[in-house]
């Protein structure tokens, strides 16, 4: 039986981005564009800036501003650039809008932890 909840609701929302996604190649990616790795800066409708880094689920802790891709607002942000707004569902049910502010360039590529993407074609 499938799991209900916010995790199943960040995955399905996430689920959808990647569905409408282009898949480019490494050096094609344009700068500024939110990905996996990405460390990025963005604003609340109430005016709050947070800095966070998009990672993977297991990698999250939000102490460290380590946001998991499978989180509401992780799901959110990912193919956002600077300026772009978007609604996002809370885990408490509330609809939020946020902005990117920046977006630095992930540390290490998603494809360099071994994915088949990082095999030579």
């Amino acid at each position: 039986m499938a799991s209900a909840g916010p995790e199943a609701e960040a995955a399905n929302e996430l689920l959808t981005e990647l569905v409408r996604a282009e898949v480019l190649p490494e050096d094609q990616v344009p700068s500024g564009l939110v990905r996996m790795g990405s460390t990025l800066s963005f604003r609340t409708e109430a005016g709050q800036v947070r800095r966070v880094t998009l990672v993977f689920p297991q990698d999250a802790d939000i102490a460290q501003g380590k946001v998991s891709v499978l989180t509401p607002i992780g799901a959110a942000l990912v193919g956002l650039s600077v300026g772009q707004s978007i609604p996002w569902t809370g885990r408490d049910g509330r609809v939020h809008r946020l902005t990117v502010e920046s977006v630095g360039e992930p540390e290490t590529r998603p494809a360099d932890r071994g994915s088949a993407a990082s095999q030579p074609r």
